[in-house]
């Protein structure tokens, strides 16, 4: 090359048009179409556009585009009507290869991939604006009324305009309080379907309408959320409003609108079971009604205290016993297995499944009609008894002794929400004496028990006694709890303490559900400072459950004591700085000995002594 020839930059030839631009036009406008009204296919449609765009010989009609990738049935077929029809406005002879005249150029002249300003013939038609081509802005997400997220925004603006209100809501309040505003269940799923209502709070807040904190969970409105919520509410009493004042509500204007992922979402379960659709719709009226049959129930049964929503009527619901798996597999498998034995020769009514804390309990689950056509019958709720076993046999206790499991246990028990603790000890004849701990000691941990942890121990000799005490006990829960009306209460909302119907001997009506029983007694769950703090402390030797707790009511983190020790004159104050707590029933002091190895652990730098 010559120093004085100059420097060609950019393509060499332009680029060659579509050889077929009607197809091309076609397809853009459809994928525009679909990109306007939230569809999915725009997608299809894209992709079609690309492949078009790169097949260089003239099409004569749509059946031979399908040998093209992306170009199915569906494409074809709408390209074949749009080609007929213009046809008959064009002529038979009318080019196909050429756009006619005036007409607006295909999305290929428009760079990437035909990706062309939406339904431009439209608006030249129209005679509207075209706007300068840009991209239709997002709608604004309103989900649709008596849908999950509706119930759930206008229940979360209520409870913040009550006076006093703790500005937050945890689920279980939630889905109680926002059930009536909703067609769909909140727990239980549609026929066919594996979501509920609560699905939609997922969408709730990656809009960032609702913030999610703290665990167990919280929810709160956020700004935005708020002012959501507000015209909802607005919107809701304008619609009550013109019910109230013409017959029927014929012309009382639904001012909420659904988003595109809820309308096809919506549109498929209309297509595939419409019937069952039609028959969630029709079902809040009876919630209302049975929740207002709750609250009256509650009023005339001192037992039962305030309700979350749900509620068991008496003969409405049985009484199962529930056993851990591992009480049924590993381990010495035949022993295990006539466990099982007794109790199905003992007729009792039985359930096994995974238990995160305990290895016995009861639940009173509502009996509920099989559907024609469905092949299994649909979950009942269940709300779990204040009882609660833990078995152990004296090999067991002594290997949980050793290695630390026997303390946790007993923790994670009085920690799991249930009042009635037992523990149930199967003494096995003289296996203990080859143990290798002293049977004594074994026989103080299990007067420990009773005694300081406040459990109550049963003692039987075998696995046919603990089925035999494990019958009685179902027999005698059925009896205590058969003309009871029992209501779903939530752990977060009133606590695990027990009220004065407990102290007359009256059985507790206000019952946890199974599902959040087992998931507040996670083994791993996230645990907060307070926990993780009260840990480290009951891993000194000497410092209980009781000392523990004593400490985190003065010290509830570790930064606390730290700034403690840190505002103390002198080395023999910081040492006694813990030595004046009082714990336990008797209110005894903590003493000097557990204080100063306290302060040893968390202040000596290097290595302990």
């Amino acid at each position: 090359m010559s120093a004085t020839e100059p420097v060609r930059l950019g393509r060499k030839r332009p680029l060659p048009s579509c050889p077929n631009p009607l197809f091309l036009r076609w397809l853009t406008e459809l994928r525009d179409e679909a990109r306007e009204k939230g569809l999915k296919t725009q997608y299809t449609y894209q992709k079609a556009i690309s492949s078009l765009n790169k097949y260089p010989l003239p099409l004569q009609n749509a059946k031979e585009a399908k040998i093209l990738q992306n170009f199915g049935d569906g494409i074809c077929k709408i390209l074949d009507q749009k080609l007929q029809r213009y046809y008959r406005e064009n002529g038979a002879d009318a080019p196909i290869h050429a756009l006619p005249e005036g007409a607006p150029p295909p999305g290929r002249l428009n760079g990437n991939n035909g990706l062309a300003p939406s339904r431009q013939n439209e608006a030249a038609g129209d005679k509207k604006k075209a706007g300068g081509g840009g991209r239709k802005k997002k709608r604004e997400y309103v989900p649709q009324k008596r849908s999950g997220g509706y119930a759930v925004l206008l229940t979360l603006f209520r409870h913040s305009q009550i006076p006093g209100s703790k500005g937050f809501m945890f689920k279980m309040e939630l889905q109680a309080e926002a059930q009536h505003l909703c067609d769909k269940s909140f727990t239980v799923p549609d026929l066919g379907s594996k979501y509920t209502a609560w699905s939609s709070v997922s969408t709730l807040i990656q809009k960032n309408l609702v913030i999610k904190t703290h665990n167990p969970a919280r929810y709160s409105l956020t700004e935005e959320g708020l002012a959501l919520a507000q015209r909802l509410a607005s919107a809701d009493r304008e619609t009550t409003d013109g019910q109230e004042g013409e017959e029927g509500g014929g012309g009382v204007v639904d001012l909420t609108a659904s988003d595109e992922e809820e309308e096809e979402k919506e549109e498929e379960e209309d297509r595939i079971h419409p019937v069952e659709r039609v028959a969630s719709v029709s079902e809040p009226r009876n919630d209302v009604d049975g929740v207002s049959l709750c609250e009256r129930l509650q009023s005339s049964q001192p037992a039962c205290r305030k309700p979350s929503g749900e509620c068991l009527l008496p003969g409405n619901y049985e009484i199962i016993l529930c056993v851990d798996f591992i009480e049924t597999t590993g381990g010495s498998h035949h022993r295990k297995q006539e466990l099982v034995r007794e109790l199905q020769r003992n007729g009792v009514s039985f359930d096994i499944r995974k238990l995160n804390v305990g290895d016995f309990l009861w639940v009173a689950r509502e009996k509920v009609m099989p559907v024609p056509g469905q092949l299994r019958a649909p979950v009942g709720r269940e709300l779990v008894l204040d009882y609660i076993i833990e078995r152990k046999r004296m090999d067991d206790l002594c290997g949980s002794i050793i290695d630390g499991r026997f303390r946790e246990q007993k923790f994670r028990l009085k920690r799991c929400g249930l009042r009635r603790l037992i523990y149930l000890v199967e003494e096995c004849g003289t296996a203990a004496s080859h143990l290798s701990l002293p049977e004594s000691t074994l026989q103080q941990a299990i007067v420990n028990t009773q005694v300081v942890d406040g459990f109550f121990v049963k003692r039987v000799q075998d696995v046919r006694e603990s089925a035999a005490y494990l019958t009685v006990m179902t027999r005698y829960l059925t009896k205590l709890y058969q003309n009871r009306t029992l209501i779903c209460r939530s752990r977060e909302l009133e606590g695990d303490g027990g009220g004065e119907e407990e102290e007359k001997g009256i059985p507790s009506c206000s019952l946890i559900s199974f599902a959040e029983f087992n998931h507040g007694a996670t083994k791993n769950k996230c645990q907060t400072v307070r926990e993780v703090f009260a840990r480290q402390l009951m891993q000194i030797s000497g410092l209980s459950g009781d000392r523990a707790a004593a400490i985190l009511e003065h010290y509830s983190t570790p930064h606390s004591l730290l700034t403690a020790y840190e505002q103390c004159a002198s080395e023999a104050e910081r040492e006694k700085l813990l030595s004046s707590i009082r714990y336990g029933k008797l209110r005894r002091n903590l003493g000097p000995a557990l204080s100063r190895t306290v302060y040893q652990l968390y202040c000596t730098q290097g290595a302990l002594s």
